[in-house]
């Protein structure tokens, strides 16, 4: 049983070490790519190693670094107020939905799911938070829609509450004069750690990779947010690729184009990359405790 238990052991860590190569293996290539002159990736493809090192797209997008610098601004203002508002509000919901006290809290816990399964649609969306809310061309516009709460972090949540916060320390809270409250803020927030970071690493990366509200609410460059900006530089990429004239190949060859793309990529990701280890250790333990099944 000792031989089986190690080898088991042996063998679980080959396989991680497996899918931990498979993940970090495409982001090598990214950034590779990104260091390889233009012309070796349309001679030889790309590689794990530059065939022939160059900065030039890193050089290029350095030439629209004062709107680089406000786009990411932006989306840093957005995750930060997004992901704060975004937990803040789950877990107002999902406290008192798992409390068994709260009055007709089955009925709004199906309306919770119910958005898990159906959505009015774009269009009904769009006239919503602009003719409604006037949202449009507004920084709120890139906040608000995404505080109309994903179901699954509620009910996350929710679970969470009810399988980690133990009833006789809330009750306790109360014969000690403790109003809902204060035992809230007192007790049960201080114990959620854990799915606190995990709701808020989810809400952080869904925030800071939107692109879609920026597309469809924003028109003024000053507001874009870097997901936004970086679209558009990659959109004017294709159409300077697809509408040069004869006589100017000798400039569009001299243009890092799949370079670019994969610099592109790699500024909108780091970010994210460089915070996520910060996050681990709650995030493994919020996510295998919030998904027990209630």
């Amino acid at each position: 049983m000792k031989n089986e238990s190690r080898g088991l052991t042996i063998f679980s860590h080959i396989m991680m070490f497996i899918f931990a190569l498979v993940c970090i293996i495409p982001f090598v290539l990214l950034i590779s790519a990104s260091l390889t002159d233009q012309d070796a990736i349309v001679a030889q493809g790309y590689s794990f190693i530059p065939h022939t090192f160059s900065t030039a797209a890193y050089e290029y997008l350095y030439e629209r670094g004062t709107d680089i610098v406000r786009a990411y601004g932006v989306t840093v203002f957005v995750t930060v107020v997004g992901t704060a508002a975004g937990v803040a509000i789950t877990a107002l919901l999902a406290y008192p939905l798992s409390r068994s006290v709260t009055p007709h809290r089955n009925l709004i816990m199906f309306v919770v799911f119910f958005t898990m399964l159906f959505h009015g649609g774009l269009v009904p969306s769009y006239l919503v938070y602009t003719q409604i809310f006037d949202l449009k061309n507004t920084i709120w516009a890139l906040i608000i829609p995404g505080l109309l709460m994903n179901g699954f972090y509620v009910m996350m949540m929710r679970t969470f509450f009810q399988t980690s916060i133990p009833g006789a320390l809330i009750e306790s809270a109360q014969i000690d004069g403790a109003g809902e409250y204060r035992t809230f803020w007192t007790i049960v927030l201080p114990l959620s750690t854990p799915i606190l970071a995990t709701i808020g690493l989810f809400e952080c990366i869904m925030y800071w990779n939107d692109w879609q509200l920026g597309m469809i609410y924003i028109t003024e460059p000053q507001l874009f947010s870097i997901q936004n900006l970086l679209n558009r530089i990659m959109q004017d990429i294709q159409f300077i690729t697809t509408n040069m004239s004869d006589n100017s190949g000798d400039a569009m060859q001299q243009m890092p184009t799949d370079a670019v793309k994969m610099a592109i990529a790699v500024i909108g990701v780091l970010p994210i990359l460089v915070a996520y280890p910060f996050f681990q250790k709650y995030f493994v333990k919020g996510i295998m405790i919030g998904a027990v099944k209630g």
